[in-house]
């Protein structure tokens, strides 16, 4: 099994409306709620593709006992939460239909006792024997601390399971030291961790400070690898429109499939770059378009890019 790690889940709800404009009222023509964070948007993706799937982290209060009832609905996904005093978060994503634009608000997470971060690692200790890949993803919450993935990657590593770290800031800094099997953040995070913009100097910067891999989401320009044995990118052949919330976690779930089917980093690039368009082409974060998925696979190719890893 694929054992994500979503520290800080989510209740996400999504918003549609003709035209989102600042300081009036708003009618809402669509609303959707589903199991959110991104380590269990990643899990929903791979779950639905077919690979056993357990879900841990935190969750406490309504809408995580919501959430968890979401989630034993769901096929090939195991909860392997843990339980917590305080009240799971929620997201809101408010799509505009005219712009095409989504709007995001996200709580801060509940804050998080000793105790329960001290279940969480026992948690995850036992887990670690029956798989065969682990996604860290997301924020922490208030109480966890800031060298928490640090610790997580190490005791992976320790185990032998290969590790994939999707996180900002600090978190990121002091995971990536670590030395994750592989590292996914977007630009933006790319270049506040290594200072500099360029996207491919800065995946060979992050690499050097410790991730063996980085796979980069670059928006419209689609994903860089960086990775031991070559460099390449993949894009869509077209501009993608609708709500890209949760295409990040496509992309991780991609990458996370083609490993355990044993594919090389050129087709786990196209898996992971069609899984993302199509989750942008869904209503909600953690689902994708079948169709769209299939079609974007077909014509979306890795060109490899010159020069050592």
């Amino acid at each position: 099994m694929i054992l994500t790690v979503t520290l800080n889940t989510a209740v996400d709800l999504t918003y549609h409306v003709p035209t989102l404009r600042q300081h009036t009222t708003h009618r809402v023509t669509e609303t959707q709620d589903r199991p959110g964070g991104k380590g269990v948007n990643v899990a929903r993706v791979l779950a639905r593709l077919g690979h056993p799937t357990t879900v841990t982290g935190f969750a406490g209060g309504p809408t995580g006992a919501w959430l968890r009832e979401a989630l034993s609905g769901e096929p090939h996904l195991k909860d392997a939460l843990v339980p917590i005093g305080g009240t799971t978060r929620r997201t809101v994503a408010v799509v505009d239909a005219a712009g095409g634009d989504t709007t995001q608000f996200n709580e801060p997470g509940p804050t998080v006792t000793a105790a329960e971060w001290e279940a969480l690692k026992k948690a995850y200790a036992s887990l670690l024997p029956g798989a065969e890949a682990v996604a860290l993803c997301g924020s922490l919450p208030p109480g966890v601390p800031v060298g928490a993935y640090a610790h997580l990657i190490r005791e992976a590593r320790s185990a032998g399971v290969p590790v994939l770290l999707d996180t900002s800031g600090e978190p990121l800094r002091r995971g990536i030291a670590a030395r994750p099997d592989l590292v996914k953040p977007n630009a933006a995070e790319l270049a506040d961790l290594t200072g500099t913009r360029d996207p491919r100097h800065a995946a060979r910067a992050a690499r050097r400070r410790g991730a063996r891999a980085v796979v980069a989401s670059l928006g419209a320009e689609g994903l860089l690898a960086e990775t031991p044995v070559g460099a390449w990118r993949a894009a869509p052949p077209g501009p993608v429109r609708g709500n890209p919330t949760g295409a990040g976690d496509s992309v991780v779930a991609g990458l996370l499939a083609g490993l355990a089917e044993g594919a090389d980093w050129p087709d786990r690039l196209v898996r992971a770059a069609a899984l993302s368009a199509a989750t942008v082409h869904a209503s909600a974060a953690g689902e994708y378009d079948e169709a769209a998925y299939r079609d974007l696979a077909a014509r979306i190719t890795a060109t490899a890019l010159p020069g050592a890893a």
